[in-house]
């Protein structure tokens, strides 16, 4: 069994594959918050698992602390590459693409194959990445997540409420600060995918992270929920051949 994790910059989320299962189908799945850790092993405890491939983001502490709570078999840290798994990557540094990113696009790219794409990663960042139809990873746009944007305008000017961005619905044109911080916050969310999805000739958006699910009804463009999007994107790397 494989043992997947994407170590983000606020949860750790989980997977554990059986051999020969297709990306996305995991025999058991979890999150933690990054504070929490130390609870890991015992979501693993049991599972017979002989390899793990790990996406961390949120630097070397973590990725220290995470090694300790791994089990005792062959380790992966996933990085970015010039190509892997017919995905090729242009970034002027290849090695420099979040790897993150990477695999979202591995994972888009075995979900969605042929297709020109926006993987849209909906987190405590917001990524927006166009994959096109062969397969070459062309870049992307980096802004602050749904609740980064929320909390920047609390931290920051005199007068406005910190706000849960995503905790209800809000009308375009609100009559209250609240929901007008939430209506702004989500079209800026909205319209930068948008915005992408267009550029990229009106390519499928795969959207995925924890804000996704706030984010994705808002949408006006073809778009497909995908839950966990690194990990498959890292279900795909441990699969590939090259």
């Amino acid at each position: 069994m494989i043992l997947l994790v994407d170590a983000g910059n606020t949860r750790i989320k989980w997977a554990l594959v059986e051999q020969g299962a297709s990306p996305g189908q995991w025999a058991a799945s979890g999150a933690s918050a990054n504070a929490d850790l130390n609870h890991l092993p015992e979501a693993w405890q049991g599972a017979s698992i002989e390899r793990v491939i790990v996406s961390n983001v949120a630097g070397q502490r973590l990725r220290d602390q995470l090694q300790l709570m791994l089990p005792p078999v062959a380790v992966s840290w996933f990085a970015s590459v010039p190509e892997l798994a017919g995905l090729r990557n242009s970034y002027r540094n290849p090695s420099q693409l979040g790897c993150d990113r990477f695999a979202a696009a591995l994972g888009a790219r075995a979900l969605a194959p042929g297709q020109a794409l926006v993987v849209a990663t909906c987190g405590t960042a917001t990524t927006i990445d166009a994959v096109g139809a062969d397969g070459v990873f062309l870049g992307g746009m980096i802004l602050p997540g749904l609740g980064l944007m929320a909390a920047s305008l609390a931290a920051n000017t005199a007068q406005l409420p910190q706000v849960a961005a995503g905790s209800a619905a809000a009308p375009p044109f609100a009559d209250n600060t609240d929901d007008a911080i939430r209506s702004g916050c989500l079209s800026a969310q909205v319209g930068a995918i948008e915005r992408a999805s267009r550029l990229h000739g009106g390519a499928l958006c795969l959207i995925s992270g924890g804000a996704a699910p706030h984010i994705a009804p808002a949408l006006s463009i073809l778009h497909r929920l995908v839950d966990n999007i690194v990990l498959v994107g890292l279900h795909a790397a441990a699969t590939s051949t090259g």
